[in-house]
């Protein structure tokens, strides 16, 4: 069953960045593709540790209507398919980068793990699993 279009009514102008921004790898696809331009689905996968297949294709199908993401798909044996970020994706992924300096604040003063993507992406993976969040309760 596919998901309604996202088209409000909004609050405000977070909820409607919000609604196209949700789910845990968008903000990562934003990154990988103004990274590197254009990339094609296994390229995607390689650089995001940690998604599936099945949720990279909804991701991308999902921003690919919200049109963030341009697809293109070449005539060729075996089919060779691109994607890119559009305009309006880079405006996005511009509009994400005071967010994302506010997060790599938060990982340096809460000194929280950082995935090396370079060795996650030579086949190396990670040693062990990311250690969760856990909050020490306050002293009191």
């Amino acid at each position: 069953m596919a998901k309604a279009p996202r088209c409000g009514p909004y609050i405000c102008g977070i909820d409607a960045a919000l609604d196209v921004v949700s789910g845990k790898w968008k903000g990562l696809i934003l990154w990988e593709l103004d990274a590197h331009r254009v990339r094609r689905f296994a390229e995607l996968r390689r650089g995001l540790p940690g998604v599936s297949e099945k949720m990279l294709t909804q991701h991308l199908r999902e921003m690919e209507a919200d049109g963030l993401v341009h697809r293109e798909v070449y005539a060729e044996v075996p089919p060779r398919v691109e994607y890119s970020l559009t305009e309006h994706g880079r405006t996005l992924n511009q509009a994400l980068g005071p967010l994302g300096a506010w997060g790599s604040e938060r990982m340096r003063r809460e000194g929280f793990e950082v995935v090396d993507v370079a060795e996650t992406r030579h086949g190396q993976g990670l040693s062990r699993q990311p250690t969760p969040c856990v909050r020490a309760a306050p002293d009191g």
